[in-house]
């Protein structure tokens, strides 16, 4: 799917399930990661996350574009626009639109080191994600010298 069949299918849906033209650019953003699309308040545009295409079938893009077509009429009105809004609900509601998109990958691809420090004197452990100058620290126990056990 192209841009300009992105735009052709975003106007087509705006008309259909809320009887109101879509006047701004829809595009595709291949920098979103977690989230389906996103509409955009300062310029009016809709962006879609084209990993949508490829993991899902058309339904679950016409979904995307419907919750986000909520979220452009609803702030073109004046009206409440965000999530947590009784008026978005309802309009989510009324046009049999999602309110949220499936999973689209891992959003942590590699786990993170954990680094395991011990107090000398009481043996009480510090579990830390970055590394730590031991020599610039103490327990906060006992103050005793703490010392890295596992990295």
């Amino acid at each position: 799917m192209e841009q300009h069949d992105l735009q052709r299918l975003i106007q087509q849906l705006s008309i259909e399930a809320f009887g109101k033209p879509f006047r701004h650019e829809a595009r595709f953003n291949a920098r979103l990661r977690t989230t389906g699309g996103r509409y955009k308040l300062l310029d009016g545009s809709i962006e879609i996350n084209p990993t949508v295409l490829e993991l899902y079938d058309r339904e679950e893009l016409i979904g995307i574009i419907k919750h986000e077509l909520c979220h452009y009429h609803l702030h073109q009105e004046g009206k409440g626009y965000r999530h947590g809004d009784a008026d978005f609900k309802r309009l989510l509601r009324e046009t049999g639109s999602p309110r949220y998109c499936k999973p689209l990958g891992k959003v942590n691809d590699k786990p993170r080191k954990i680094y395991l420090y011990e107090c000398k004197s009481c043996r009480l452990e510090y579990k830390r994600r970055k590394r730590m100058d031991v020599r610039k620290y103490r327990c906060g126990k006992c103050t005793g010298e703490i010392a890295l056990v596992q990295n």
